[in-house]
């Protein structure tokens, strides 16, 4: 793939400050050399005030025409007095305006022949070589263009040493060359003479996380702030932060940015997408409320507000900014995949499929219609569409679109094969998810993510062998190795290897530098410990994550019903998984935790009104649906019960290998025969039948 350089920065140079711009002002030629009389002077002077004038009309008002009457009048200037080098340099510069590229470069080039030390020309020049790389895709023709701009920049610097913006594009041209040392060594040195320089600040901290330095480049970042206080300064530190993965630091930077600057949009934006990341979804949602009040025309704003309250659980509110959105932007597909999630959300599958199904119908019929596709749009409607027949359960219909979803090209032809694996796992066909991961596989060998899925679903299957052999071929013996052996000790975990789990995720947690890695290791190992009734081990393990991320979900939800399970410290055990639910308040497993915490206090209302909800979230889950079912024993129901325990049952039947558990199973058929006896005696002759 050929590099191009990003246009929205070539734009920048026709921008450019005074230094680089050309004068407005009537400049007056100097005098001829010896040899030009007086009356071609005259002439020469009068052309030359005529070109400049139509000059200044056209930058005014754009009319090629001008133009085209500058340059004469300049050629005619110029032929009346060919030795004066300010007619040239006007001349150049009308003609590299009005894109007579060519004769632009060959006046410029006559000036410098002249006065080599012309900055002007030299701008000139670097200008239209810039121009050049953004409107030429040939790597050989760009290469020569970035050679002669580079070329100009630092004949420039060796002019003026202390041109910045000469050297911000000279730095610029190195980093898009590779040459990172020299780009960062001109940048370090625009600072040096300018610490407040806040476009060097910037480029010099975007080039450090570039490379993956975000350390050095917070540290840049925290000094500028520290010693200015700018808003802008803040707001990049926000940046290095969210790229480190430092959430709560970003949100830190992003607030100082903010109380500095409360209109600044951009500040503001930055904030709410820290606070998002964190799980802060309340606090997010009202960033996007006051940035809905400060840009009420952008359709965007309302958008993020409805995915935040649906994360909320506030569907009225959700529908209402989806609405607002749509206003803004009639027809918009982002609008109708937003209000396809609702849809699912509040379990309304049907309504769903058909919005999808309409969209992707008008996608293709527009796309037919002007002999261009729209691949992007219908690979997200597609997938959308496919999860939505997963909420209905109907596997088939998910598999064959995310099958479709594969035809559109090889950028959506990964996520789609990745779906469809999961699919058959969600429909418990462990097997043909195994087959289709392998196909997958074959077509891309080595490719990490389907390698890591493969290794999974032979965790599922309790092959811990098969899977941990595929995952010790990622190794790389470096950094990246620390998601490997998380994954690593999963697939252990799923085969009840928990020695070697164990020590897979106290590796990972000895590699993790980012907090969040920690977090992910010390869950792995609470799991882990709480698989082997170690509860008090798990419970450390918990709330060194809980420490460092009060808001982690799945923490709070495992630990929280790892207590409620056993019937210890329910008031507390319930607080937890309340704080989970919170969070994802459509999440089945977390609905189940809170319905069953609820049982353990013989809250039975409550606990239907969750456990009900779990049901319509994992139908086929058989822990959820025996925990409804002993609800429905307290409450005196038992047909309803016996249904629900029969249900289980048959699921427990159907789980992979790795899900299975006897005991609870065990306990599932017992209550069921036990219930079932009670039922026929009932129902036997004299007795009255049951309600």
């Amino acid at each position: 793939m050929k590099k191009i350089l990003n246009t929205a920065i070539l734009a920048a140079i026709f921008a450019a400050p005074a230094a680089l711009a050309q004068n407005t002002a009537p400049v007056e030629p100097p005098a001829s050399p010896q040899g030009a009389d007086a009356s071609n002077r005259a002439s020469a002077y009068y052309y030359f005030t005529i070109g400049h004038l139509d000059e200044q009309e056209f930058e005014t008002a754009g009319s090629a025409d001008l133009a085209t009457e500058s340059i004469k009048s300049y050629k005619k200037a110029l032929e009346m007095d060919p030795g004066c080098m300010v007619i040239r340099e006007r001349l150049a510069e009308i003609e590299a305006e009005s894109q007579e590229i060519h004769d632009a470069v060959v006046d410029a080039q006559e000036v410098l022949k002249v006065d080599p030390n012309n900055v002007d020309a030299h701008r000139l020049l670097a200008r239209i070589y810039v121009r050049t790389l953004g409107d030429l895709s040939a790597s050989e023709v760009q290469q020569e263009s970035l050679d002669k701009a580079v070329e100009q920049f630092q004949a420039i610097l060796k002019i003026q040493p202390d041109d910045s913006y000469s050297a911000l594009w000279l730095s610029r041209l190195y980093s898009f060359e590779g040459k990172h040392a020299q780009a960062e060594q001109i940048l370090r040195g625009v600072l040096t003479r300018n610490a407040d320089d806040e476009s060097a600040l910037e480029q010099l901290s975007q080039l450090l996380m570039d490379e993956g330095r975000s350390q050095d480049a917070i540290g840049l970042l925290k000094q500028a702030a520290s010693n200015s206080s700018s808003p802008e300064d803040y707001d990049l530190l926000g940046e290095a932060y969210a790229q480190a993965k430092e959430a709560s630091e970003a949100e830190r930077a992003y607030r100082k940015a903010v109380e500095e600057d409360p209109d600044d949009t951009g500040h503001r934006h930055g904030l709410a997408q820290a606070l998002e990341s964190e799980d802060k979804y309340a606090e997010a949602l009202e960033q996007y409320k006051k940035l809905a009040a400060l840009e009420p025309g952008t359709a965007d704003d309302y958008l993020h507000m409805a995915q935040l309250e649906r994360q909320l659980g506030q569907y009225d509110e959700a529908e209402v900014s989806l609405q607002r959105a749509k206003q803004l932007a009639p027809g918009s597909l982002e609008v109708l995949y937003n209000e396809a999630q609702l849809d699912q959300d509040q379990g309304h599958y049907d309504a769903a499929v058909k919005a999808l199904t309409d969209a992707i119908a008008g996608v293709k019929s527009q796309g037919a219609s002007s002999d261009e596709g729209n691949p992007g749009a219908l690979a997200a409607l597609y997938e959308e569409l496919g999860q939505a027949y997963r909420g209905q359960q109907n596997y088939a219909a998910a598999a064959g679109t995310f099958q479709e979803m594969g035809k559109l090209g090889p950028d959506s032809e990964k996520r789609a094969e990745l779906l469809l694996i999961e699919t058959y796992r969600d429909s418990r066909d462990i097997d043909r998810a195994i087959a289709e991961a392998k196909t997958a596989l074959g077509n891309s060998p080595g490719d990490t993510t389907l390698t890591v899925t493969l290794a999974m679903l032979y965790g599922d299957k309790s092959d811990t062998a098969t899977g941990t052999k595929l995952l010790q071929g990622l190794l790389k013996g470096n950094d990246s190795d620390q998601e490997i052996y998380i994954d690593i000790a999963q697939v252990d975990e799923s085969g009840h290897q928990y020695a070697d789990a164990e020590q897979s995720a106290e590796k990972a947690e000895q590699m993790a530098q980012q907090p969040s890695d920690k977090e992910t290791a010390w869950f792995m190992l609470g799991a882990i410990y709480e698989r082997q009734k170690k509860y008090d081990q798990a419970e450390q393990q918990f709330r060194k994550v809980l420490e460092v991320n009060p808001n982690n979900a799945a923490t709070l939800n495992y630990y929280g019903y790892m207590l409620a399970d056993r019937g210890l410290r329910l008031d507390e055990a319930t607080s937890l998984i309340q704080r989970a639910v919170k969070q994802e308040p459509n999440n089945g497993a977390y609905l189940d935790s809170l319905g069953w915490a609820y049982y353990r206090e013989n809250k039975f209302a409550e606990a239907e009104q969750y456990l009900s909800k779990a049901v319509e979230r994992e139908g086929n889950d058989p822990t959820i649906l025996s925990h409804l079912g002993n609800v429905y024993l307290k409450l005196g129901q038992n047909e309803r019960a016996a249904q629900l325990l029969e249900h289980s049952l048959a699921e427990w039947q159907k789980v992979p290998p790795a899900d299975y558990e006897a005991e609870k199973a065990g306990e599932v058929e017992t209550q069921l025969k036990t219930l079932k006896r009670r039922l026929a005696q009932k129902a036997a002759p004299g007795t009255p039948n049951p309600q």
